[in-house]
């Protein structure tokens, strides 16, 4: 495993990826599978939309997970999809290093994250699932809860929060 730089950005996490190509499962289905795989201890699920043999519409269920996971992921996925086969195999993933902020709105705090890349702010974003919260709360636009919390954003760190 390589060695964490000295401002602790994440780097060369091992993972596995897994997949199966499912033509035979109801969408809802793929929701419930998806929690399952999700509450387990999955790093990412996601589906692609893909054709198969006799130009079926198909997915292609894909999810990230620890390789100590592997185990129970295959359990889920023959116990609760339609496949009858598994592909997995190992990948390294380059994480950036997250830092939290609190930003001040007229609606209250809101968590805004910061990925780090060697140092430097290169990702920043509000934290959704608070900012869907306020906007319903308030019943407001999702859109001018965002404007808010960047606009709160860049007067903290033009003062030096």
């Amino acid at each position: 495993m390589a060695k964490h730089p000295p401002n602790h950005e994440h780097t060369d996490d091992r993972m596995v990826k897994m997949e199966v190509n499912l033509d035979n499962i109801s969408g809802e289905w793929l929701g419930y599978v998806m929690d399952l795989l999700f509450d387990e201890g999955a790093n990412d699920v996601f589906y692609t939309p893909i054709y198969m043999k006799k130009n079926r519409p198909a997915v292609l269920l894909q999810l990230l997970c620890p390789s100590s996971k592997v185990d129970a992921m295959k359990q889920i996925l023959f116990r609760e999809t339609t496949t009858l086969g598994v592909r997995y195999y190992p990948l390294t993933v380059h994480r950036l290093e997250r830092v939290f902020k609190k930003v001040h709105t007229k609606w209250g705090v809101v968590t805004f994250k910061t990925g780090m890349h060697e140092g430097k702010v290169v990702q920043k974003s509000p934290e959704f699932e608070e900012c869907r919260i306020i906007a319903e709360r308030y019943q407001i636009p999702l859109k001018m809860v965002y404007e808010e919390v960047w606009k709160s954003y860049h007067e903290g760190v033009e003062q030096g929060n």
